[in-house]
């Protein structure tokens, strides 16, 4: 291939329909946009979702819902994922390392899912109250 026998795919190119050009061309006169109205004006369209006057949609609807910012620096881990990791000592980091939260993750919680059997201390790192009593009676702490 070289530069001078380069040529665009088999009808990619094509012209562009040129209207108000003349009653031969099919599209003179009024040029596709028919009689008066706010569409056969120059500049004559409203915004997206406008309904004429009429109270759009997107108003009529009652608002619903709420999703806070701060839960993307939330995370929960459950007893079994703490179960798998190979550490004792779990803080932030190790959950990090270990891929069971995220990288933005500053708050984590403890949730009682799953069984743990192994000794573990956490070091700031919060837990429920069913989750803190399941580490306990392995002989694990909550710090």
């Amino acid at each position: 291939m070289e530069l001078n026998t380069i040529k665009p795919a088999a009808g990619a190119k094509h012209a562009k329909r040129r209207v108000g050009r003349g009653i031969g061309s099919g599209l003179g006169k009024t040029a596709g946009r028919g009689h008066k109205g706010q569409k056969s004006r120059a500049g004559g369209f409203h915004k997206v979702g406008f309904e004429g006057g009429q109270m759009p949609l997107q108003r009529r609807l009652p608002k619903r819902g709420f999703k806070s910012a701060a839960l993307k620096f939330a995370a929960e881990v459950t007893l079994a994922d703490l179960q798998r990791i190979g550490a004792d000592e779990i803080d932030l980091v190790v959950l990090k390392a270990a891929g069971l939260v995220g990288e933005l993750a500053k708050n984590v919680k403890v949730i009682k899912s799953g069984e743990l059997s192994r000794k573990l201390m956490l070091k700031g790192i919060g837990a429920t109250a069913g989750a803190k009593a399941a580490i306990e009676a392995a002989g694990g702490q909550v710090a």
